[in-house]
C-alpha cells in the first residue's frame, strides 16, 4: 500500500492522501498504525475524531472540508477533536500539509473526495468478528450505539460505493492477502 501511494503523484497540493475505509471493526485502525510506523513523515488522523457522536456519520463532510481542502491548497487544514467522553467537540486541531495524509476510519474514501485520493484501501472482515471486536473494546453496554452505528455505515456504504471504488482492498482478518486494483 504505501509503495503504491508513494508510486503516484501527489493528489493534494504536495500530500499523497491514502484513505484506509471500511466497516467498524474491520482492522482500519491497525492497518494504518503499520503504514505510519513504515514513513515517519506521515500524519494519521482517525475519523472517530472528527464525527459528531454516534450520529456523526452523515454530518463528517463539513470536518473533512476544513481538513482537506485547505491542503489541497497547500495550506494548513484542522478540525474539532471530537471528546467522547464529554460527548461534544473539544479543541481544534491543525494540520500542516505532510508529504502523506493518512485518514483512516469510515467515509475517510467518501466520493466527494475521489479525486484528492491518492490511493482508497478498503478493509473488510465478517460481521459478527467486527461487532464482537467493537464491544471488547468499547464495552458491552454500548451495543446498542454499536449496533445502530453498522446500519448507519451500512446505507453509507450502500450510497458511496465505496468498496468498488477501492485501489486495494485488504483481509482485515489477515486470512487472505491484498488485492490490488487498477482503479487509476
Amino acid at each position: 500500500m504505501l509503495d503504491l501511494a508513494l508510486g503516484r503523484r501527489p493528489t493534494l497540493g504536495d500530500t499523497r492522501l491514502v484513505a484506509i475505509d471500511g466497516p467498524a471493526g474491520s482492522g482500519k485502525t491497525t492497518l494504518a498504525a503499520r503504514v505510519v510506523d513504515l514513513e515517519p513523515e506521515a500524519r494519521l488522523v482517525h475519523m472517530d475524531d472528527l464525527y459528531d457522536g454516534w450520529q456523526g456519520l452523515g454530518s463528517v463532510s463539513r470536518q473533512l472540508s476544513t481538513l482537506i481542502r485547505p491542503l489541497a491548497l497547500r495550506k494548513p487544514g484542522f478540525y474539532r477533536r471530537y471528546d467522547w467522553l464529554r460527548g461534544e467537540f473539544a479543541e481544534t486541531v491543525d494540520v500542516e500539509p505532510p508529504p502523506l495524509l493518512v485518514l483512516e476510519g469510515v467515509g475517510s474514501g467518501g466520493a466527494e473526495l475521489d479525486t484528492l485520493i491518492t490511493v482508497l484501501v478498503w478493509v473488510t472482515a465478517p460481521r459478527p468478528l467486527r461487532r464482537e471486536r467493537g464491544l471488547a473494546r468499547d464495552g458491552e453496554a454500548i451495543a446498542p450505539h454499536w449496533d445502530g452505528w453498522m446500519r448507519q455505515e451500512d446505507a453509507h456504504f450502500a450510497g458511496q460505493r465505496t468498496a468498488e471504488r477501492a485501489d486495494l482492498v485488504v483481509d482485515g482478518t489477515g486470512a487472505r492477502p491484498a488485492v490490488r486494483r487498477n482503479r487509476r
